[in-house]
């Protein structure tokens, strides 16, 4: 087994070895290992079910599988037989691996923090506080910005890194804004004046810019509104300021449904009018105060067009199956009621008395005389 320390080649003035080489293989293989570990679906959901805030789970992994890499990079990289010292400062950098690490942890220490101070405002410290729950989310995340700030430039600033070479970019974000970034600080301030005004909160039904949902959060640049699809969407909250807003459960939540059909000339309308009554009555959905009606709109060509108004609560949030199931009980009823639902026809008169029609052959051509044998 002496080959194994012999020599192989050099790097910096350090010899490497076969058993140097087989070591490097092995830290390196399970630095890989573990760090696919972190990026694992079951790592991500462990960290969902401790509840560390959405934002903070999502780069836990991608943090701890570098550092996972950069650590055994490093520890191979001295089994293979080349010094990389921890405590010594990276070419360029006034900071050690060590000090790079520590960095990191209270980096994340800090975020942690601030998801938990959201978290900690929003689901206990402002429940009972008697605000608008909209106002209840603005306030805890504003507060979790500060923490967060104050939190990273503290230790930014033990860390060595000074806070003054920070001026550069801070001019340079100021002239972006100027000139590239005017739609963020537009959505920035309708965010302000949606928090403060309220035309929508959490919870409400809305319909904007062709998007129409439950709204679940309301942040400083975008709302997040959830559809019946289950698809959630990012509108910027300069379309609730510009763009028309239909707010369903703003004020009174009760909402008026319009529901037309037709029927055929020579229906009864009475008995018409009372099996739609009693389909709205069976109707679990809708409201008894104030109660349904049947109005006559108009008469048209083909039928006499009718039309069921109803009031319900709940049904603002799916009021295309409420209408569907609205539908489809008027059908069965009035087929059971022996009342027709006619389709578009067109009745044709003619002033001159009879119309003679004669039917004749077409004429045969010499191809169809063919094909017919003659």
């Amino acid at each position: 087994m002496q080959y194994l320390d012999e020599p192989l080649f050099r790097i910096g003035g350090n010899y490497v070895t076969a058993k140097g080489l087989i070591a490097f293989a092995i830290f390196f293989g399970v630095g890989l290992s573990l760090a696919k570990i972190f990026q694992s679906e079951q790592f991500r959901r462990l960290l969902t079910r401790l509840k560390l805030g959405k934002n903070f789970a999502s780069i836990i992994p991608t943090i701890f599988g570098l550092a996972t890499l950069i650590f055994f990079t490093v520890t191979a990289i001295n089994a293979a037989g080349v010094p990389l010292a921890w405590n010594q400062p990276l070419p360029g950098v006034s900071l050690t691996l060590v000090q790079i690490f520590l960095l990191v942890a209270l980096l994340l220490g800090v975020f942690w923090i601030s998801a938990r101070t959201k978290a900690f405002l929003f689901n206990r410290f402002l429940v009972n506080s008697g605000l608008d729950r909209s106002l209840q989310y603005a306030i805890s995340q504003i507060v979790s910005n500060i923490v967060l700030v104050v939190g990273v430039f503290i230790v930014l600033d033990n860390a060595g890194i000074h806070l003054g070479t920070l001026t550069v970019f801070a001019g340079a974000v100021g002239v972006g804004i100027g000139f590239g970034l005017q739609n963020i600080a537009s959505n920035f301030i309708s965010g302000l004046v949606i928090l403060a005004e309220r035309p929508i909160t959490i919870g409400d039904r809305v319909e904007v810019a062709g998007v129409a949902g439950q709204v679940q959060q309301i942040r400083a640049r975008s709302t997040v509104i959830l559809t019946n699809d289950n698809i959630t969407m990012i509108v910027p909250n300069t379309k609730f300021i510009d763009s028309p807003v239909t707010n369903w459960t703003y004020g009174d939540p009760r909402v008026r449904f319009r529901i037309p059909i037709g029927v055929a000339y020579g229906s009864d309308l009475e008995k018409v009018r009372n099996v739609l009554l009693g389909v709205a009555r069976e109707n679990s959905h809708v409201l008894t105060q104030p109660e349904p009606t049947v109005f006559l709109e108009t008469f048209g060509e083909s039928s006499i067009n009718l039309e069921l108004v109803v009031w319900s609560k709940e049904m603002s949030y799916r009021p295309r199956r409420f209408r569907s199931d609205l539908n489809f009980a008027m059908a069965q009823k009035l087929r059971e009621a022996g009342v027709q639902i006619p389709s578009p026809q067109r009745d044709v008169n003619f002033r001159g008395g009879i119309v003679r029609v004669e039917m004749t052959a077409p004429e045969k051509t010499p191809e169809r005389a063919v094909a017919d044998g003659a």
